[in-house]
């Protein structure tokens, strides 16, 4: 063990005066480069943490991307689902003369002699509106 009297601390020091200027500047950068390279190792750990969390590719990033994903999903599902809807509806309307019969009266008003068709408003609403943004 070494004595860390004052005298002793003194010594050191005198004895560091003594040295050429080259070997005490070696000397007190070997007592500086410990804590200066700790400095500098916390530092790169801080920038690197905050580049994982914030960076271009990091996690918020990431996250982002995982929410728009999981949107898109449910999009393309409800596309196929909407597909797959549309496809059987077709093919019903090749082969099913009723469903034909069906679409003819529904959307081109055809009726079977004899027959007479009342058409009523969708919505008497949508009606009053444009006569109430033509008085404006």
């Amino acid at each position: 063990m070494q004595d860390a009297t004052p005298q002793t601390a003194t010594n050191a020091a005198a004895a560091a005066q003594n040295l050429p200027l080259r070997r005490r500047v070696e000397l007190w950068m070997q007592q500086a480069w410990r804590p200066a390279g700790t400095a500098i190792a916390v530092a790169l750990i801080l920038v690197f943490g905050w580049g994982v969390v914030n960076g271009r590719h990091g996690l918020s990033s990431w996250q982002k991307q995982r929410t728009q994903e999981k949107e898109l999903r449910k999009q393309i599902q409800e596309i196929e689902d909407e597909n797959s809807r549309l496809r059987n509806h077709v093919d019903r309307l090749k082969s099913d003369p009723d469903a034909i019969e069906h679409e003819a009266r529904e959307q081109l008003h055809y009726a079977k002699p004899g027959e007479v068709i009342y058409t009523l408003p969708a919505d008497p609403k949508a009606q009053q509106q444009p006569a109430a943004n033509s008085t404006k």
